[in-house]
C-alpha cells in the first residue's frame, strides 16, 4: 500500500493492523493487529511488509536467480527441492537489506526501546507468510523464528534470515503440494520485544485431538518454547472445560531442560532445569482460568477456534502475553490412525516432527 509520498509502505506497528492487511504483511502480523483492537495482550512490535522483501529481492537483482531455481521445482521431487532451496537460499544470503528498509527498521526499534526503557531491546524476529494462517492452509513450523536479538545491524540479519527461510525445502514443497508454484512467494516480518518467559506453551480453544469445542487443551513448559517446539520435553498437558473451567485432564511430566536468555543478553541458552522444579506443575488453576479467559475472547474475536502460543513473564506479576494466534486446521472427522497423546502430540504431527522426546 502506498503511503502519501506514493512510495511502498515497508513498515508499520502491529497496532494498526487488522485481517485486511494479512496480503501485504502475513498473516501472523495481521492477526497480531487484531489482538490488539480486541485488547488482548500482545508485546508491543512492527511489522516488515512484502514490499520490503520484494524491494530486496530486486535491489540484490535475484528475481531471475528465483524463479529459474522454482521453474525446475515438482511436487515430490526431494533432490529438485533440494537443489533449489540451496540455490536460492545461498544467493540471498549475502545480499544487503535495502537502505531504505533498515532506516525504518532502526525507527522503529528504537521505538520499541524507548518505550521498554532499553538501548538496545531484545525483540523476537518471526517470519509472517502471506496466507500462512488460514483455515484452509499453514505454513506453521517451515519458516524461522529467532529469539532475544539485540541491536539494529542483527535486527536486520534475522530478517533477512526469516526471507530465506521462505525458500526452506519444507516451504517450497508444501507451496507445490498446494498448487502455488507458480505464484511469486512473498513473506513479511513480525518484530516484537522479548518476553522473558518463565512459562510458556500453546492453546487450542478446542479439544485438536476430538474436535470437542467445549474443552480447551494447553500444553506448558518452563522457559522459553523452543525446548517444546524442539522436541526435548514432554510438556505439562492440560484439558479443561470452556463452561465450567473444571480440570478435566492434568498430566504433569519431567521437564528437564529450558530455553533461557544468554547472560550475554543475546540469543537463548539451553539450561538444565532444577531437581526441585522439574516434576512441579507449570500452571496452577489460577493461571489456567487466566488463559482459559483469554481464549474465549480469542475466539469470540475471530469468530472460530485457535491455535494460541502465550508466555508468562517471568518476576512475581507473571504477566500473560500472548505472541501468535492462528486458526486452528486439520481437525480431523474420525482419525484412523491412534488418537495423539496430547494436543502437542498433534502439532508435532501435523508439521511433520517426530514425537516429543520425554
Amino acid at each position: 500500500m502506498p503511503d502519501t509520498a506514493g512510495r511502498a509502505e515497508y513498515i508499520r506497528p502491529l497496532q494498526r493492523l487488522t485481517r485486511d492487511d494479512e496480503p501485504r504483511f502475513g498473516g501472523k502480523s495481521a492477526n497480531l493487529g487484531e489482538l490488539l483492537a480486541a485488547e488482548i495482550p500482545v508485546p508491543p512490535g512492527f511489522a516488515i511488509s512484502t514490499a520490503a522483501f520484494r524491494a530486496f529481492v530486486r535491489d540484490a537483482g535475484l528475481e531471475g536467480r528465483i524463479e529459474g531455481a522454482l521453474a525446475r521445482v515438482t511436487p515430490g521431487d526431494l533432490e529438485a527441492i533440494a537443489t533449489a532451496s540451496h540455490a536460492i537460499s545461498e544467493a540471498m544470503r549475502f545480499a544487503p537489506v535495502p537502505d531504505v528498509v533498515r532506516v525504518e527498521v532502526e525507527q522503529h526499534y528504537a521505538q520499541i526501546g524507548k518505550a521498554a526503557g532499553l538501548d538496545s531491546p531484545p525483540v523476537a524476529v518471526r517470519s509472517s507468510a502471506v496466507g500462512e494462517d488460514s483455515a484452509e492452509a499453514t505454513f506453521a513450523g517451515q519458516q524461522e523464528t529467532y529469539l532475544w536479538v539485540r541491536g539494529v545491524q542483527h535486527v536486520c540479519d534475522a530478517v533477512r534470515d526469516c526471507w530465506v527461510s521462505l525458500f526452506s525445502p519444507p516451504a517450497i514443497s508444501y507451496r507445490a503440494r498446494l498448487d502455488r508454484a507458480e505464484e511469486p512467494p512473498a513473506m513479511g516480518v513480525t518484530v516484537q520485544l522479548m518476553v522473558d518467559a518463565e512459562v510458556s506453551g500453546v492453546m487450542f480453544t478446542c479439544n485438536p485431538v476430538s474436535g470437542d469445542p467445549s474443552m480447551v487443551a494447553i500444553n506448558a513448559s518452563w522457559g522459553l518454547g523452543l525446548a517444546v517446539v524442539g522436541g526435548e520435553v514432554t510438556p505439562d498437558d492440560y484439558l479443561v472445560s470452556k463452561v465450567t473451567g473444571e480440570v478435566v485432564r492434568e498430566h504433569v511430566h519431567s521437564k528437564d531442560v529450558e530455553y533461557v536468555p544468554d547472560a550475554t543478553g543475546a540469543g537463548a541458552v539451553r539450561v538444565e532445569v532444577p531437581d526441585e522444579r522439574r516434576d512441579v506443575v507449570c500452571l496452577d488453576h489460577t493461571a489456567l482460568a487466566r488463559l482459559i479467559e483469554v481464549g474465549k475472547r480469542i475466539e469470540r474475536h475471530f469468530g472460530g477456534h485457535q491455535d494460541v502460543e502465550w508466555a508468562m513473564a517471568r518476576g512475581g506479576s507473571g504477566e500473560l502475553f500472548v505472541v501468535q494466534a492462528r486458526p486452528v486446521t486439520g481437525l480431523a472427522k474420525k482419525p484412523e490412525n491412534p488418537k495423539p497423546a496430547s494436543a502437542m502430540s498433534l502439532i508435532m504431527s501435523t508439521f511433520g516432527a517426530g514425537p516429543p522426546k520425554g
